[in-house]
């Protein structure tokens, strides 16, 4: 977006506050045609700090009484906490009232993959991850943790962490059946050891490695950004670059690529399906036309909601089933079944907009199919990810989510000649 139309969506938006009260009453008044998916890092906070653009942002966004003018759903790789945690937060930083029902995590979707519901689960990430396992619906979870107590002949890279002996032997805990990777864990070479053990042993790290196994156990994958954005000037390392070091030593020990399941989290297209459903349940379940979402990651915002958009084209056009679609443009098969009709799709549209304030860098130039400057050699994007530079231009790219706000209010809310 040039300058100039920068300009025009900030007069938009002082145009757009004259006829506030007004306005408000008469589109609340009417069935709602659009839902707004926002990022979180890098969109509304930096690490611990609101950008200051994002509660102007909000202001906007709700009307006297403070209800939302449109479903309004958070979509944020995060996944160390619950729901309601993210809610409070982001409640709290931006002076609005916020749902857990308007909150989807990375890991958020894993509920409806009953398939793995009742398999030995180990769990890497940080923060309460048996609790976030057990609220999402797995009954059996081992932890990284519990795993290095059970057996601590393991992990020997720290030598002043090394663990004792037990005096008597610890009971075994259960093979292990499926690893969920939540996030980055805070050392990284206890997971990586004891995630290959798991899966070089078949569930069973005790024994010894059986680098030529047939199957390989089932990895579901929660997050894969490379980097994010915090308080530091440039980004920082994300759960996708822990992913790409686990994919590297598999890799190695093997000589075969590590198999997902399933990928999760942004630019996952269940991750989508997943957020239109409750934007939906907003809506009382009626119909929305268009989903705008606002992101400032190339890679994981704008890829996931241009490919989303690209997916609800292919629906309108050829009928085809929600769940055949759901791996489709990631490069991963979901091969469990996911009921259909939690996965309903309906919108037509899905406008991605690009903002300023976080890893996007405005001074680089955006690719576009014409453009050499995205390469396999500095693409950002999960293995598993096609390289599509179409998938990677913004419907719009604005300076900030205020900015963006204003854009679609625009858009949705017109104003008459009456106000």
């Amino acid at each position: 977006m040039s300058s100039r139309q920068l300009v025009t969506v900030r007069q938009t938006g002082v145009m757009w506050r004259r006829g506030f009260l007004q306005q408000t009453v008469r589109y609340m008044s009417t069935s709602r045609q659009a839902g707004v998916l926002f990022d979180v890092d890098g969109v509304l906070l930096r690490g611990g700090s609101v950008i200051p653009a994002a509660r102007r942002a909000f202001r906007k966004l709700v009307d006297q009484n403070n209800n939302f003018l449109f479903p309004v759903v958070f979509v944020t790789n995060a996944g160390s906490c619950q729901r309601h945690h993210k809610a409070q937060q982001l409640s709290h930083f931006l002076d609005v009232q916020i749902s857990p029902e308007q909150v989807v995590l990375s890991h958020s979707p894993l509920q409806m993959l009953k398939r793995f519901h009742d398999k030995c689960v180990l769990v890497s990430g940080q923060g309460p991850v048996t609790d976030i396992a057990n609220t999402l619906g797995f009954q059996k979870v081992v932890t990284v943790e519990t795993l290095r107590e059970h057996h601590p002949l393991l992990d020997m890279v720290d030598h002043n962490r090394r663990p004792e002996l037990p005096s008597s032997p610890l009971q075994t805990p259960p093979r292990i059946e499926a690893i969920i990777l939540f996030g980055e864990p805070i050392r990284w070479e206890t997971n990586l050891q004891l995630l290959i053990d798991v899966l070089l042993t078949n569930g069973s790290p005790g024994c010894e490695y059986d680098t030529q196994l047939l199957a390989q156990l089932p990895v579901l994958a929660c997050n894969v950004d490379l980097m994010w954005m915090a308080e530091a000037p440039s980004p920082r390392f994300g759960h996708g670059m822990f992913m790409l070091c686990l994919e590297s030593i598999y890799k190695k020990l093997t000589g075969r690529e590590l198999q997902y399941q399933a990928l999760l989290g942004k630019p996952s297209l269940l991750t989508y399906q997943y957020a239109e459903r409750l934007l939906r349940l907003q809506n009382h379940n009626h119909k929305l036309t268009t989903i705008y979402t606002v992101g400032d990651n190339l890679m994981t915002d704008i890829y996931g909601a241009n490919l989303y958009n690209r997916y609800l084209a292919q629906q309108h056009t050829a009928m085809t089933t929600t769940t055949k679609l759901v791996g489709q443009g990631t490069g991963s098969q979901v091969t469990m079944v996911v009921p259909e009709e939690e996965l309903m799709s309906a919108a037509a549209h899905c406008h991605s907009i690009l903002v300023c304030t976080g890893v996007y860098n405005p001074h680089s130039p955006l690719p576009s199919n014409q453009s050499s400057t995205v390469t396999e050699t500095v693409f950002h994007g999960h293995r598993d990810l096609v390289l599509e530079p179409d998938l990677m231009e913004p419907s719009h790219v604005v300076e900030d989510v205020e900015a963006a706000v204003d854009l679609l209010l625009q858009h949705e809310c017109p104003i008459t000649s009456e106000l």
